[in-house]
């Protein structure tokens, strides 16, 4: 690959079309292929954006462009107002330098889309949260209180609790006596956990969508006992006083009895057909790639499986993920979707199910055998190459900064903020790459810069901004942050020096475990108004089953 030239304020950009909010809105109700994509930080993108908007942070967007939308004559429509700066120039320059060629500016940004009357949404994975409400009121989707289920815990009732999120999240915090079972993995393996048809099933999440959407799962697919989601989730159960558990491991059985699978596979089947899922045989999924047309593939079964082997150019996205973040995962509104699964495909039936209530058009992989799951691991994302720079080793730049004097070199971290607060190089300030020019001022200058981040890979990029807007001299640190660790060096923790605000990531109400009630339960009016929201916007093309 050939580098790819960083695009900074101080480089005359081309000129770029603009589109109109009313046209962009055309597209949607047309169900033509388009990526509207705000190109800010997270956390002002979380504040407000249209509802099919997708967050691309100018910061990384050589890291994910590719990866996300991967037909280069995409339509694109790109907006990204942040700190009285336009974005929308220099993310569309770089974009035309990753080779798309169908590119535009949201005439007039965010705000004109507002002024037109365009709904704007809080938060992230609205898509997902906003259905999942739709499909509570449209099916009834039964719930119980916090308090109700603490009584049938105290009781021990026959009971059992099952968590919907990621492994790692319900580490975090779980519900007591509950057991992780991701999303795409409950109709599969839910019977293992609760033989006895009379055992009441409760599905919890953090707050409500996995919970709804696993409960309605469960129930879509014909499993005979109660089930019911605990309302309102980790938060409710929070909000009533009651007590979490934190660094629970128990997980549901990995084998799944003959039986069981028959019974999950004939749920899961009969709900795909009804939503309209599509089937193709493998060797044809290449034909679903037609000119002008994006084709996702995703596998949906657990990551370990996916790297044991998969389908080649099939990436790793887990069911239940999947549906909850579409957002980020399908960028491109009106793209095709494939999903691959093993030979009984309860999960990717499932998920599939989902999608096409969503408004996806969507095709499940038929049974392709083990042999055709060929590729192994976890394939490395594409990514152009950064322009050269000069390096420093971790051992040469410990050197460098137990001599320095005064003024003479500073160390700029563009990791995560979260990564950065965790740990970092002593004295190394934060920063967000797109906010460089901003970062500078608020750092003393310095002969020599060396960026960082957890592998160079982003501070490559970086590095190739910041010789555009300094004379000194700019150095990228091999290896990065992992390297300096690995090598023993000496590190430090906290918000010790914030060259920018830390708005690469938006702290959600439901994370984490020193949430404010105040914020939980503002978290949970939000999702209530959801509906409202869907039907003022009016391009969302749910349909519940």
């Amino acid at each position: 690959m050939t580098a790819l030239p960083s695009v900074l304020p101080s480089v005359i950009s081309p000129v770029f079309p603009t589109l109109s909010s009313l046209a962009v809105r055309q597209a949607l109700l047309d169900r033509t292929e388009i990526a509207l994509i705000d190109v800010r930080e997270e956390d002002p993108y979380a504040q407000q954006h249209p509802l099919w908007a997708a967050n691309f942070p100018l910061s990384k967007l050589e890291l994910e462009a590719w990866r996300r939308i991967p037909r280069r004559d995409t339509r694109i429509v790109v907006y990204g107002e942040h700190a009285g700066e336009d974005l929308a120039p220099r993310a569309a320059a770089v974009l035309h330098g990753l080779g798309y060629t169908d590119v535009s500016r949201l005439d007039g940004g965010l705000a004109a889309w507002i002024a037109a009357g365009g709904e704007v949404f809080r938060d992230v994975n609205v898509p997902s949260k906003s259905f999942g409400e739709l499909v509570e009121a449209k099916r009834h989707t039964p719930s119980l209180a916090a308090r109700e289920v603490q009584a049938l815990i105290d009781e021990q009732a026959d009971v059992v609790i099952v968590d919907a999120r990621r492994f790692d999240e319900y580490q975090t915090m779980s519900i007591p006596t509950a057991t992780s079972l991701p999303g795409a993995e409950l109709v599969l393996r839910v019977r293992e956990l609760a033989p006895d048809p009379q055992t009441r099933v409760i599905v919890n999440c953090a707050g409500r969508t996995r919970s709804i959407i696993g409960t309605q799962s469960l129930i879509n697919a014909g499993l005979p006992n109660p089930v019911a989601a605990l309302r309102n989730g980790t938060i409710g159960w929070t909000l009533a006083g009651q007590t979490l558990d934190h660094g629970a491991s128990r997980r549901a059985p990995v084998a799944v009895d003959a039986a069981n699978r028959a019974q999950a596979r004939s749920g899961a089947r009969t709900i795909a057909d009804k939503a309209g899922v599509q089937r193709i045989a493998h060797h044809a999924v290449a034909t679903l790639a037609q000119p002008g047309r994006t084709l996702y593939r995703f596998d949906v079964r657990t990551p370990e499986e996916y790297a044991d082997g998969h389908l080649p150019g099939f990436a790793s996205a887990p069911g239940g993920q999947l549906v909850q973040e579409t957002d980020h995962s399908v960028p491109v509104r009106g793209a095709r979707i494939v999903l691959a699964d093993d030979d009984h495909g309860v999960r990717a039936d499932m998920t599939a199910s989902w999608l096409a209530q969503m408004g996806w058009e969507v095709f499940v992989v038929e049974p392709a055998g083990e042999a055709a799951r060929s590729e192994r691991g976890t394939p490395a994302a594409p990514v152009p190459e950064a322009e050269a720079v000069e390096s420093v080793s971790p051992a040469e730049l410990a050197k460098w900064l137990d001599q320095a004097g005064e003024g003479d070199i500073a160390v700029l971290d563009v990791t995560a903020s979260a990564n950065y607060v965790k740990r970092h190089i002593p004295g190394a300030w934060f920063v967000i790459r797109a906010q460089l020019a901003q970062a500078l001022a608020a750092i003393p200058s310095a002969k020599r810069y060396v960026l960082t981040c957890g592998t160079s890979q982003l501070a490559r990029f970086a590095a190739a901004d910041l010789k555009r807007l300094t004379s000194a001299q700019v150095l990228v640190l091999e290896g990065g942050t992992t390297a300096w660790i690995d090598a023993g060096l000496p590190l430090e923790s906290g918000e010790t020096r914030l060259a920018v605000p830390r708005t690469d990531r938006y702290r959600r109400p439901y994370e984490g475990t020193d949430n404010a009630s105040a914020a939980m339960q503002a978290y949970l009016d939000w999702e209530f108004g959801l509906i409202a929201q869907l039907d003022r916007d009016g391009t969302h093309f749910f349909e519940v089953a």
